[in-house]
């Protein structure tokens, strides 16, 4: 649709009065005509712009946020929501002298509080007591690990290792709190272009037993999945004709069973009659890194070298399903961290200087990070 602004409006008016009677007709800045055709352009500006949001509100295209909701929600599709990063943390003391408890409920942190996270119960850990509604560090034992979930959804719940370190509760006996693996499950609710792509997906997948189908199955069952599919063969790459395989990760590297079984049921709905199938978590690779970096004077080496580990960690966390890890990526996500570090050496990939390379099963999760 061709819009046109203002003062388009206004010359195109004055030009067609002028062209019929230009020696009758005062149309300069200030007259009276000219007030009546600024007028009548400055409605006319309304009434497009009412044209163009209802346009915008008519199309999932254009539409956005509860616009977008309610288009698409009348062919029976929702946003995916956010999800809650959760994880274990280490509850520590000095002191274990006496019995300490944990309770369900007690908050732990990062440094300056803006990311929060709460004790989730744990029926079938050891430690935990229903009656106590808590986790019990008996006399003699110095630590514990216990479940984790962020008190606000979103991907700004994921945490680096050792980024937790905060206690945001009073707890008698306990010292210290540290997450010794990172949180990589929390993500965002489903955007307005990725509810679009998913919802051209639905579209292209209904009454279909086809790959688009599958995709779309396993797509909306929770945001930030990522997945590969395997048709005509075993997990193993023997030939198997007439099945096919799902490898799916969450970001975690470990998917739950609880996932992997709803994935199941909803690729299920839409498979083909008579064709096998099966969903399998990826197999994780480490990768260890050490690296040496040099910085300018002036600047905290020991600060640079904690951000070029933690760069590095989310770096190898986020390559996703079936992506390698470069070696010669490790140096510019180290360079990229700040302008004060001057060189990169001494780079170690797994014992070695080469390429990890992994396959449509596998994902690469940071292992041991260090930094000199």
């Amino acid at each position: 649709m061709e819009t046109k602004d203002f003062n388009t409006l206004v010359s195109e008016q004055v030009t067609a009065i002028q062209g019929g009677s230009a020696n009758l007709v005062d149309t300069t800045i200030g007259s009276i005509l000219r007030a009546v055709v600024e007028a009548y352009s400055a409605v006319a500006m309304w009434l497009q712009s009412l044209v163009l949001s209802l346009l915008a509100l008519t199309r999932a295209a254009t539409s956005s946020g509860e616009d977008l909701d309610s288009w698409v929600g009348d062919y029976g599709v929702t946003r995916i929501g956010a999800t809650y990063a959760t994880g274990r943390v280490r509850f520590s003391r000095y002191t274990p002298t006496a019995q300490a408890i944990v309770r369900v409920g007690s908050i732990v942190q990062n440094g300056d509080g803006s990311q929060q996270y709460d004790v989730q119960p744990d029926a079938t850990d050891v430690n935990y007591s229903t009656d106590l509604n808590g986790y019990v560090l008996a006399q003699g034992i110095q630590s514990i690990q216990v479940p984790v979930q962020a008190r606000v959804a979103g991907e700004d719940g994921n945490a680096v290792i050792g980024a937790i370190n905060t206690l945001g509760s009073a707890m008698p006996g306990i010292d210290t709190v540290s997450n010794e693996a990172s949180f990589t499950n929390g993500s965002d609710s489903e955007s307005d272009p990725e509810l679009r792509a998913r919802f051209i997906q639905y579209i292209a997948s209904l009454s279909k037993a086809t790959k688009g189908a599958i995709g779309y199955a396993v797509s909306s069952d929770k945001e930030g999945l990522t997945y590969q599919l395997f048709e005509n063969q075993n997990y193993d790459g023997s030939e198997r004709l007439g099945f096919f395989f799902v490898v799916v990760d969450d970001g975690s590297g470990t998917p739950t069973e609880a996932l992997l079984s709803s994935l199941y049921n909803a690729i299920d709905a839409v498979r083909g009659f008579t064709i096998a199938f099966a969903v399998y978590a990826p197999t994780v690779t480490h990768a260890d890194v050490s690296m040496s970096i040099t910085t300018a004077p002036g600047y905290d080496h020991a600060d640079l070298a904690g951000k070029v580990s933690d760069a590095v960690t989310n770096h190898i966390n986020a390559l996703g399903l079936g992506k390698g890890l470069p070696y010669t990526s490790l140096s510019s996500v180290a360079y990229g961290v700040s302008p004060a570090i001057t060189n990169v050496t001494d780079i170690i990939l797994n014992g070695g200087v080469e390429d990890i390379a992994v396959d449509g099963k596998q994902t690469i999760k940071a292992g041991k990070v260090q930094v000199t």
